[in-house]
């Protein structure tokens, strides 16, 4: 499965931890409408409304996406409002929750290398991404620290 944090480095600006909690929350709001009957393109509306809530922007780039035989498959799962991502949660079904955060605008640039992603305007972005396996009633999420299967903000965690 995928899994990404974003950690706080040294003595961190009031706008740095803003889109480091907003992206956690971003993650936190989505992971939480996980479940059989959800609309996997529902997610990106949430998303995009906490991102917003917190002058923040969401890259429209990335997408979340299933994982099965095959790692980077069906379903698409894009974190921005107004896609048009189609299908609907099922029990069973794997896929990962990755939003992308932004300070700035949404927009992007890939580098030369072809892995390197950045901001198009040099502002500062963060992302939190977890796998995920829906259940009868809700999710489980696969790639979850050791006794914590419920994500908690605890910024201690996040600096270093």
């Amino acid at each position: 499965g995928d899994l990404n944090e974003t950690f706080m480095v040294g003595n961190v600006d009031a706008d740095g931890r803003r889109v480091v909690k907003t992206a956690f929350e971003c993650l936190q709001t989505a992971l939480a409408m996980v479940k059989p009957g959800t609309l996997y393109r529902d997610l990106g509306s949430k998303i995009h409304k906490v991102a917003a809530a917190n002058n923040c922007s969401v890259v429209r780039t990335y997408c979340g996406h299933g994982i099965g035989s095959l790692f980077h498959t069906a379903p698409n799962v894009p974190h921005y409002a107004k896609n048009k991502a189609k299908g609907v949660m099922k029990k069973g079904h794997v896929f990962t929750v990755e939003p992308m955060i932004n300070l700035g605008a949404y927009s992007d640039i890939t580098w030369g290398d072809n892995w390197t992603a950045v901001t198009s305007d040099g502002k500062r972005s963060a992302q939190f991404e977890h796998t995920v396996l829906v259940t009868k009633d809700g999710c489980e999420i696969l790639t979850a620290r050791e006794n914590e299967p419920v994500m908690t903000w605890d910024a201690a965690l996040l600096q270093r």
